[in-house]
């Protein structure tokens, strides 16, 4: 079990972003967002073939927010839940637009390691404050027994969903 934010409404988003990417089966018309994307959601993310490659593009980012170090292409691709084909292309289309870079392995010439650049931090950062402003307004209506009990049985959701 991962340790738990203090306040519940972290600790929900933080269980939300550790579901977030483990859907069973195809995506389809199923996508959380649809194929448009979430309001609010810069218009590169959504993906203008139809495909709904916004919200990988989203776990990209936090993926490598999240990292302690810069991770390849193959690390991403299993942070995030797609093949290494499909976590190249988020790179190229992260990298094409400014938010990811890609470095040498210090370890290894042949690797490369993908980071953030400032604009994905930044925009990692505006992200995580309009989805955390929303979270609170969609938990007002919570006491704050609730909102420890919704923390509590997501990340428990969070530790046995099966990939």
């Amino acid at each position: 079990m991962t340790s738990e934010p203090r306040d519940p409404a972290d600790a929900i988003a933080h269980a939300l972003s550790r579901l977030r990417g483990r859907r069973p089966g195809e995506h389809g018309d199923h996508a959380p967002f649809g194929r448009r994307g979430h309001p609010g959601m810069p218009p590169w993310m959504a993906d203008p073939s139809g495909r709904p490659g916004g919200p990988a593009r989203i776990r990209m980012l936090e993926a490598l927010a999240a990292a302690s170090a810069p991770l390849s292409v193959s690390a991403l691709g299993e942070a995030i839940s797609v093949d290494q084909p499909r976590a190249s292309r988020l790179v190229q289309q992260g990298v094409d637009r400014g938010v990811v870079r890609r470095e040498a392995d210090p370890d290894d010439a042949r690797r490369t390691r993908i980071a953030l650049t400032d604009d994905g931090r930044r925009f990692v950062r505006g992200m995580r404050g309009e989805r955390r402003e929303m979270l609170s307004r969609a938990l007002a209506a919570f006491t704050e027994d609730e909102r420890i009990e919704l923390a509590r049985l997501l990340d428990k959701l969070a530790d046995n969903w099966q990939r």
